[in-house]
């Protein structure tokens, strides 16, 4: 791999994974994802990742409903809450496995892919730190709704922009992993 494939691609500025990092995907494309051929490992993968959207999709809903009007404060923060702390939770341990075990693994298996593996796990801190973002805004709104504070507005405002901003890389992220990894799996087991 040339040294260009070292450089930064940061995730918030990424639309796709440049053509180098995904020549598995070329030999193993999307449309062939579905197959009964693909591992049950990459399968779950999938259902994870699908997971993670469904759960971003919902958080998104609510909080356009909350600022459409259509639902007050504490219905933004009783739909909110459960599924954002579930969500920080899973992606959170869902990131430390593929750093600690997955990872590893794959570039023993394709050591070619490592550049690749490397961005992930550099775009694991980026994502990590819109998970913390969420975390301490979801910990502000709960506080004060609880209390029956008035800056709760401002912190239901506040939350809805976190998971507005933190949206667009963690969906980024979800892709070029899938990119990288799935076809792995079903072309080396």
């Amino acid at each position: 791999m040339s040294d260009d494939l070292t450089g930064e691609w940061p995730l918030a500025r990424r639309s796709a994974l440049p053509a180098a990092f995904t020549w598995l995907r070329e030999a193993f494309p999307r449309s062939r994802w579905d197959e009964a051929s693909v591992p049950g490992s990459a399968t779950h993968w999938l259902q994870m990742h699908a997971g993670f959207r469904q759960a971003s999709r919902h958080m998104e809903k609510v909080a356009e409903a909350y600022r459409s009007g259509s639902i007050d404060l504490r219905d933004f923060h009783g739909r909110l809450l459960p599924t954002l702390s579930g969500f920080l939770q899973h992606l959170d341990g869902h990131h430390r496995i593929e750093t600690t075990h997955y990872f590893p693994q794959f570039r023993a298996i394709e050591p070619r892919i490592a550049p690749g593996i490397d961005l992930l796990d550099r775009d694991h801190y980026a994502v990590h730190a819109q998970l913390e973002r969420l975390a301490e805004c979801g910990n502000a709104l709960h506080r004060t709704v609880r209390a029956g504070n008035i800056n709760a507005v401002d912190d239901a405002a506040r939350m809805a922009d976190a998971l507005d901003t933190a949206a667009s890389p963690l969906l980024r992220h979800l892709d070029d992993e899938e990119d990288i990894v799935i076809p792995l799996m079903a072309l080396r087991g």
